[in-house]
């Protein structure tokens, strides 16, 4: 094989060597940034619509508030709502036209990938 991967022959490989059906956060984070913001994902970085390349280090909508509201606001969604407090966990809720999601985590930026990969119909199980 020559050349860099594509991401789906990245994701071909990552799962024979862990299995098929295991969804890993760098797999998540690809998994959004390819649905919405139409990024292509490499190996350790992502091409951006510009043909602008942004290291995955970058890029982490799970941990990182601002990068989550990245996603959120790409989605363009009809309504959304997220709560939390310091207490307790964090909650939100997103409806698209194509559907809707919710999802609660200790962190708010993992609340909403999840409820946005919900609303688009991506399997999340074990992650949140």
């Amino acid at each position: 094989m020559t050349g860099p991967l594509d991401a789906a022959q990245h994701r071909c490989l990552d799962n024979a060597q862990r299995g098929p059906g295991v969804l890993t956060a760098e797999h998540f984070t690809a998994l959004l940034a390819e649905h919405l913001l139409g990024w292509r994902a490499g190996p350790d970085r992502y091409m951006m619509a510009d043909r602008q390349w942004l290291k995955r280090e970058r890029f982490q909508p799970t941990t990182s508030l601002d990068a989550a509201k990245r996603l959120l606001d790409a989605v363009k969604p009809i309504d959304y709502t997220l709560e939390g407090s310091s207490s307790g966990p964090c909650w939100a809720r997103v409806r698209t036209p194509g559907g809707s999601g919710e999802a609660t985590s200790p962190s708010m930026p993992l609340a909403i990938c999840l409820a946005l990969a919900r609303a688009l119909g991506i399997d999340v199980e074990g992650l949140g």
